[in-house]
């Protein structure tokens, strides 16, 4: 049959029918394959990267919904966790009212307890009345606070507008700061709070919001992982590939191990000479790409291979999705097609000798398939088919079979998936059965712990519990009421009150406990000795009267409240300090303003020549008194905290070695000084000559307290403060360097003590003194973010504490605002602003003496239009507070745009520091009140008075 003719004659045919298609193929298609196949590979590198965009785009949104149904599922479970905590208190709430407790001991009981209900990683609930105050909470530091003292980070209330909405709304999710139980930092936290109106409370619990961002970070990194996977099936040319890396420089997908999760923002561009990390950002989205050169794994360290890469950018990750291939191997991709076409073209002619094969069995295939499917099928196997598409009588015999298979085969499928939805709808049940038998035994464990825990609260709970009959005999009393008075529970049990608490406290508490046996609620503060020390208690008799007009004994709560009373104490010390402090500042400046003018008008009645010998004699001690002024105005800024300082890092060693001599030389051979130093001593960040200053200080203070000869200890020690500590007020929490100055002289009088730090306090009878010293050394050490606190040794003598922080990584350095020297006479036009006539008028009489002609204004929206029509403007001096709302900075300011070659100098009774002046002005000189002629000649001729505009915005 092979040598028919038929069959040659059908060889022949396809065999001339392919040749002139492939002729025909390669004449009209080869060129244009090889003109555009460049485009097509690279397009198909853009639409590999697209591709992978979209796909990272929906892992995005796949995130944000998984952050969402997170989010949901907190819901639920915060809405469990309130209801659970309201079914809880109403049922302890019924039960102590069976037991006979009234409503407020019944709800006083259940709050304590519910304090001690956690979940999940340290959540809690917290539970508020109508008075916004906090009846129940897990931390001491909040039970029983109002909200309304509960203050952000900004200083405004965290809670109160979030009790309000829920008692408006009934219920609702809120956001808010708080801090984690033991920590004070606060972190954004979401809540459920709900309304129980018959009960004029609100209970509400929340999750930190962080938890949820770790969640949702843990999804997204399994995205991230996915992509990596994904990425490993990506081919692009030959030896392309896609990566991913993010705006801070770290790859965080290449298939390059090395490279892999390196940060590579210093690799380099040859072509550029820019990183490769800025040069593909710069074309992310842009739809341009990037050419660069680079090495290829044959031929390590030879940048000269030229490669394409273009990148997209997704925001929502803040990843850069990047594909890379040589431009090469795009170009080489036509002439591998090339080749493939010539041998498409052979394996088609040999494709023509195969169908006279096809051609031999055209026939007798369709009845032996048909034949070995219906074996086949006898056999059991009912997925088979003929597979034979014909429109002849052969094709119509088998599709019928087929149908015939096909329609078989599907009630067989039906009758499966019924038995099978049946056996997995009984599985289910089964696992439900389960599941509610787990619960009710995990219910049944809990409700055994809530008992057990029931028992042991009242014996934990931090206050002095007791329940008296009306013979006053105790019938209960807990473990905090048993240790106050030193004896054990079942010591106290059956006895008198009496007998108890002993004779003196008896009598001082009779009437309120009468008063309590008849009915009537007391509440009282009572000093208790215990240990040694006096304890102020907090002590509520509650009469118990379950039944009306007979009360059956009482209840005895009693709280310690020393830690509060003495909190209270040290912040009226530190508002009264605070006062003090604006008011010494705002006299300072009112004084330097005034000796300004006495000092200005003396200066000149001494230089003037025509002035009498005999005059000039009284004028100078008048020129002494004012300089003397103005250092009491110095030291008042310093207690004010409004002294300029040069905080930097100090070498304590250094310091102490110059401080040491200046010291010995200045103390009598009676008193020895000795000082102490840690061996690997930190460094502190403060002024040097401040806290030099406040050492001789302190150290002259031990000397006249030491009439009669002693000992002077100075210790330099590292502290960390971890937990809380009191000085002159609580200290934040970090690395200090700890300065104590200790004589063995008289020691502090409690009048001393407590009024040592204001400005004019002292102790001394010599008329001399001004009794600023140690207000200057509060001032310092509060400018400087320190600590500072007053003591007496046990054994006799005075001791100063210090704590200054420990300076970081960054130091402030400053500079002086002028060179010193000898002024020279002027030339030109000042502007002279100044609010205050009788300074301006001094100030224009210096000036006019340098040989400067003078303008003056008054205001300074005065000043700014003078500087607009004055061309021939030298230079401008001007107060920096005025007012209005246009400061000494802006005028400033208004001149060097408008004039860039004038000098500024400011002027001012403040002495403001360096780092408080603005950016583009904290260069300018700085005159404080009062000054001299020659010091304000100085500063017109600084250079730093006339620098140019653009290096003040380089600086």
């Amino acid at each position: 049959m092979l040598t028919s003719n038929l069959t040659q004659r059908f060889l022949l045919g396809i065999f001339a029918i392919i040749a002139a298609i492939i002729a025909a193929f390669y004449l009209y298609s080869v060129p244009l394959i090889q003109k555009n196949v460049f485009d097509i590979e690279r397009n198909a590198s853009h639409i590999a990267l697209n591709n992978v965009f979209e796909l990272a785009d929906k892992m995005h949104d796949s995130s944000r919904e998984y952050r969402e149904q997170v989010l949901e599922s907190h819901r639920q479970r915060l809405r469990a966790v309130v209801d659970s905590a309201f079914f809880f208190f109403r049922n302890q709430y019924r039960l102590a009212r069976d037991s006979g407790m009234d409503d407020t001991a019944a709800r006083r009981y259940v709050f304590e307890q519910l304090r001690s209900l956690t979940y999940g990683d340290g959540d809690y609930v917290w539970i508020a009345d109508e008075s916004f105050t906090l009846v129940s909470h897990p931390d001491t530091a909040y039970q029983g606070r109002s909200v309304q003292d509960l203050l952000d980070e900004s200083g405004h209330p965290i809670m109160p507008k979030v009790i309000d909405q829920a008692m408006a709304e009934g219920e609702g999710f809120y956001n808010y700061r708080w801090n984690r139980l033991n920590e004070d930092q606060k972190l954004e936290k979401f809540s459920y709070v709900k309304y129980f109106p018959e009960w004029n409370f609100v209970i509400g619990s929340g999750v930190y919001i962080d938890a949820v961002e770790a969640e949702v970070q843990a999804r997204r990194e399994q995205a991230l992982a996915e992509l990596r996977e994904a990425f490993a099936g990506i081919k692009i040319a030959e030896t392309g590939y896609l990566f991913i890396f993010d705006s801070n420089g770290r790859m965080l997908v290449h298939p390059n191990r090395n490279i892999d999760g390196a940060v590579f923002r210093t690799l380099k561009n040859p072509v550029t000479g820019n990183t490769i990390m800025e040069d593909l950002i710069s074309v992310a989205d842009t739809g341009r790409e990037l050419y660069y050169h680079w090495d290829r794994p044959t031929d390590p360290g030879n940048y000269r291979y030229e490669k394409v890469s273009l990148v997209r950018y997704l925001p929502g990750f803040d990843w850069y999705i990047c594909s890379s291939v040589y431009l090469e191997e795009l170009q080489a991709s036509s002439e591998v097609l090339t080749d493939r076409i010539l041998v498409i073209a052979t394996i088609a002619l040999l494709a023509a000798l195969l169908l006279a094969y096809i051609f031999v069995n055209y026939i007798t295939r369709p009845i032996r398939r048909l034949s070995e499917t219906a074996h086949c099928i006898s056999s059991g196997q009912l997925d088979a088919t003929t597979s034979i598409r014909r429109d002849d009588e052969i094709g119509v015999l088998a599709s019928a079979f087929d149908r015939m298979v096909d329609r078989l085969r599907q009630n067989i499928a039906q009758l499966d998936d019924k038995v099978s939805e049946r056996t997995r709808e009984l599985g289910q049940r089964n696992q439900q059965l389960r599941q509610a038998m787990e619960e009710i035994s995990a219910a049944s464990q809990n409700l055994r712990l809530m008992e057990e825990r029931q028992r042991l609260i009242l014996d934990a709970l931090p206050a002095q519990i007791a329940y008296i009959d009306n013979r006053q005999r105790y019938v209960f009393v807990n473990e905090g009421y048993a240790a106050a008075f030193g004896r054990a529970k079942e010591a106290i049990i059956g006895k008198h009150l009496s007998e108890v608490i002993g004779d003196s406290m008896y009598r001082d508490i009779t009437p309120q406990v009468e008063d309590a046996l008849q009915g009537i609620s007391s509440t009282f503060e009572y000093p208790l000795l215990h240990d040694g020390e006096t304890r102020i208690t907090k002590r509520t008799l509650i009469p118990f009267d379950p039944e009306q007009d007979q009360v059956l004994g009482l209840i005895n709560l009693s709280l310690d409240i020393t830690a509060e009373r003495e909190g209270e104490q040290r912040l009226q010390a530190a508002q009264r300090m605070h006062t003090v402090g604006q008011l010494a500042g705002g006299l300072s400046h009112d004084f330097n303003n005034l000796l300004s003018i006495l000092q200005g008008n003396l200066l000149a009645i001494q230089n003037n020549p025509e002035t009498p010998k005999a005059l000039l004699r009284n004028i100078e001690p008048a020129i002494r008194a004012t300089r003397r002024g103005a250092d009491i105005t110095r030291r008042l800024l310093a207690f004010a905290r409004r002294q300029p300082l040069s905080p930097r890092r100090i070498d304590l060693r250094e310091l102490m070695s110059d401080c040491a001599t200046l010291i010995s030389n200045s103390l009598p051979a009676t008193i020895n000084l000795a000082i102490e130093m840690d061996d690997d001593l930190w460094q502190p960040r403060a002024d040097p000559g401040q806290l030099e200053d406040a050492l001789v200080n302190l150290a002259f203070n031990a000397r006249t307290a030491m009439p009669d000869g002693g000992e002077i200890r100075i210790h330099l020690a590292n502290r960390s403060v971890t937990t809380t500590l009191l000085l002159d007020e609580q200290v934040v929490a970090g690395d200090y360097v700890e300065v104590s100055v200790c004589d063995t002289g008289c020691g502090f009088s409690q009048e001393a003590i407590e009024r040592a730090f204001e400005p004019f306090f002292t102790t001394r009878k010599e008329e001399n003194s001004s009794g600023l010293g140690l207000s200057m050394v509060y001032g310092f050490v509060k400018q400087s973010s320190g600590y500072i606190a007053l003591s007496n040794h046990p054994c006799g003598g005075a001791c100063v504490t210090l704590l200054l922080p420990v300076a970081g990584e960054q130091n402030a350095c400053s500079t002086a605002d002028f060179e010193v020297g000898a002024a020279t006479p002027g030339r030109g036009l000042i502007l002279l602003l100044d609010d205050d006539d009788d300074v301006r008028e001094v100030t224009r009489g210096q000036l006019a003496a340098l040989g400067y002609q003078v303008i003056e204004s008054q205001t300074p929206d005065e000043a700014c239009e003078l500087i607009e029509t004055l061309p021939e403007l030298e230079g401008l001096v001007s107060d920096v507070v005025m007012p209005g709302k246009i400061s000494g900075f802006d005028v400033a300011r208004q001149l060097r745009h408008t004039w860039p070659k004038a000098a500024a100098v400011l002027i001012s009774g403040y002495a403001s520091r360096h780092d408080e002046r603005p950016g583009d002005c904290r260069h300018l000189p700085l005159l404080r009140k009062p000054f001299t002629r020659e010091q304000l000649g100085q500063a017109l001729l600084s250079p730093r008075a006339r620098q140019p505009l653009d290096q003040e915005q380089e600086r």
